[in-house]
């Protein structure tokens, strides 16, 4: 009898076990909760089996979230860490008996997936599709608090919250494309890969909030997408209009991987298959979203059947995917010449292209003369004819598409190669034969004269063609460009002896020239007090700084090595390079705070040229502006919008503090550019002096 009591008391303790670490018919997740993706349970469900949480498939492993159940396919609305690789088996989710909700993965490490400073006593997973922690009856965390690239029903976006589409519908780690709540109101969509400025953004809510009110953007349960405020009445941005035949419906707005936000419903039809209808879409064409092709391609197609292609003379960085953008397929820059002389370059002419336009020349010429100048010039990699202007442009080329209404004509310069003869049977007779036999003896002897001039040639110039052939090795940048290798009397002809000097730094001085065989004027740094030792940094920076790409920022052309010789590219220096002070990597801070001010402000860090000696100093300058409240100073002749820039500003301003313990880390950077960390107020910043 003691035995089968004691039986009976062991089953009853692991049933009672079993039933704590399952959620309840009402969709509580009690303490001591786990799910394994290998396990029977592998989530948890809402009390209407709509929702789940738990495991899904992505590549090769499991990822987190919460998603709708349901077929075709189940609908991942929300993703946890959505960055990190993908689990595999061993992996298991805890709601520990602490109260801490976390991954722990085959290895041993635990990511907190809900990440709050209270403990909670309780949890559960809503028929909204909302994962939510409690704390008694305190909500202390919720999933609708922290979207990924959907909106559910009863959530809000409000400012600082984002949207980032997924890379496709099968793995939901963050995608090319994002849409942020802005300050003043209005929802606009972006490129990730921009500086998400007004020339970036390829659709908006045009909401905006003039009295600087909060607005929020929110799902209702009757299918419509609104834009609230508490000065106005809701915006309507897009309602549903399908009749579900009074059965369940569930809407969600998604941005999805193509960059488009949506509006869709899911119409249960009964108990697992749902019938999803898109209501409304920001966008009716794939290709108006800038961005959707990357780099050097271009979009053709309606709709969302859209595709990406190189222009001429470009080939895919990764032909599985297309929209990855394009690299420049040539074997050398265009500034150096074919390296047989059976090589040469030729134009390919494209209609109806257009793309972003930045030019660095316009011409007025005619259109047939404009392939022509381009092929002429060595920089030009496109020129393109439009209202009868030919502008000119080098790689990377962005924001390309194809339009029937752009009328506009491309020219592509292109790398092209002879034919080579058709193939045919010949005929060689005896004295053929001779004739062979005495040209090969011939070209024997000459090519045996040749190698015994140029070991001669090598022999007398092996330093200077090691040098150059070393340095032209690291310039290649990428297939986008070759930075052109200039000789020292070649920069000294074109700046007339070094004889007009437009400013000089702490190691070098600026002339003002013009290349050789053009009319394009162009600055000559010519560095001083340069050690031997300095020459590796020296060519790092140069292909550091051939790379950079931006509209404010000068053009790199070139550079000149010719023993203890260097013509280029070392400024914006922390003090304590100047002061002989301790140096750390709180220097390259400070040049980064530099060149931010000087993108945001279109002018260099020093400039004599000024209407007050306050302007000089652009450091000094933007602090006066910014603790006087007018910022507008220091970009007269652009349009802005004043949170942005005043994002920007403090920002570089913290970077150009003179005492590096001020100076934030570079990762902190990074968050508040991105808007992930508050920017605090940057102190003073010392004014420019001019020593006599």
């Amino acid at each position: 009898m003691a035995l089968e009591s004691g039986l009976l008391l062991l089953i009853l303790s692991i049933l009672f076990v079993g039933a704590r670490t399952q959620p309840s018919q009402f969709g509580e997740i009690p303490l001591g909760s786990q799910l394994s993706p290998i396990s029977e349970t592998r989530s948890w469900l809402s009390p209407s089996g709509h929702f789940a949480f738990g495991f899904f498939s992505q590549g090769n492993g499991f990822a987190v979230g919460i998603w709708m159940v349901g077929q075709p396919n189940n609908t991942v609305v929300w993703t946890a860490n959505r960055d990190e690789e993908p689990v595999s088996f061993g992996a298991t989710i805890h709601l520990s008996e602490e109260g801490k909700l976390f991954l722990r993965t085959e290895q041993g490490n635990e990511n907190l997936i809900a990440n709050v400073s209270e403990v909670a006593d309780s949890a559960s997973m809503l028929d909204s599709g909302n994962l939510v922690l409690y704390n008694g009856s305190s909500v202390i965390w919720q999933s609708f608090d922290h979207p990924t690239d959907t909106i559910l029903v009863g959530q809000n976006l409000t400012f600082n919250d984002k949207l980032v589409s997924s890379v496709s519908s099968s793995n939901h780690s963050s995608g090319r494309f994002l849409l942020p709540m802005q300050r003043d109101g209005n929802l606009v969509a972006y490129p990730k890969k921009s500086a998400c400025l007004s020339v970036d953004a390829y659709w908006a809510s045009n909401t905006y909030q003039y009295d600087k009110k909060v607005l929020s953007l929110y799902l209702n349960n009757q299918g419509s997408l609104l834009m609230d405020t508490v000065s106005t009445k809701p915006v309507l941005l897009a309602r549903s209009s399908y009749y579900c035949n009074n059965k369940t419906t569930i809407f969600r707005a998604t941005l999805d991987a193509d960059g488009i936000f949506r509006l869709y419903s899911h119409c249960l039809e009964n108990k697992t298959s749902w019938i999803v209808h898109i209501e409304w879409s920001a966008l009716n064409d794939q290709c108006n979203v800038l961005g959707f092709c990357d780099f050097n391609s271009y979009c053709t197609g309606k709709g969302t059947n859209a595709d990406c292609s190189c222009y001429p003379g470009f080939a895919f960085n990764d032909p599985s995917e297309r929209f990855s953008g394009c690299y420049k397929n040539v074997t050398e820059s265009f500034c150096t010449g074919a390296t047989d002389e059976g090589e040469m370059y030729d134009v390919i002419t494209m209609e109806n292209i257009s793309f972003e336009r930045y030019s660095y020349s316009v011409l007025d010429t005619k259109k047939e003369n404009c392939g022509l100048s381009c092929l002429e010039d060595c920089l030009c990699d496109v020129a393109l004819y439009i209202n009868e202007k030919c502008e000119k442009y080098t790689a990377p080329i962005r924001y390309g598409k194809r339009d029937i209404n752009a009328s506009s004509t491309a020219f592509f310069k292109v790398q092209t190669t002879p034919a080579a003869p058709p193939m045919g049977q010949t005929v060689i007779t005896e004295s053929k034969k001779s004739l062979i036999v005495f040209l090969a003896i011939a070209f024997g002897a000459v090519t045996f004269l040749c190698f015994v001039i140029a070991i001669s040639t090598f022999c007398v110039y092996r330093d200077r063609t090691f040098l150059y052939e070393k340095l032209s090795g690291i310039i290649s940048l990428a297939g986008d460009f070759t930075l052109r290798s200039f000789s020292y009397s070649e920069l000294e002809k074109a700046t007339g002896g070094f004889g007009e000097e437009l400013g000089r730094g702490s190691i070098g001085a600026v002339y003002k020239g013009t290349i050789p065989g053009g009319d394009r004027i162009v600055a000559v740094k010519r560095l001083e007090k340069v050690l031997d030792e300095g020459e590796k940094k020296f060519r790092a920076e140069i292909t550091v700084i051939g790379q950079t790409y931006h509209r404010n920022l000068v053009r790199l052309l070139g550079f000149c090595v010719e023993n203890s010789r260097r013509l280029l590219s070392r400024g914006h220096l922390a003090p304590e390079w100047q002061n002989n002070a301790s140096v750390s990597v709180k220097a390259d801070i400070y040049s980064f705070g530099v060149v931010l001010l000087e993108i945001i402000c279109c002018r260099s860090s020093v400039e004599v040229d000024v209407s007050a000696p306050d302007e000089m100093n652009l450091s000094s300058w933007a602090y006066q502006c910014f603790a006087s409240g007018q910022l507008d100073k220091l970009v007269k002749d652009e349009d802005v919008e004043f949170e942005s820039l005043e994002r920007m500003v403090k920002i570089g301003l913290l970077c150009v503090q003179h005492d590096p313990a001020l100076r934030p880390l570079i990762k902190n950077v990074i968050l508040m550019v991105e808007g992930s960390k508050d920017i605090p107020t940057p102190p003073s910043i010392a004014p420019f002096i001019i020593s006599a």
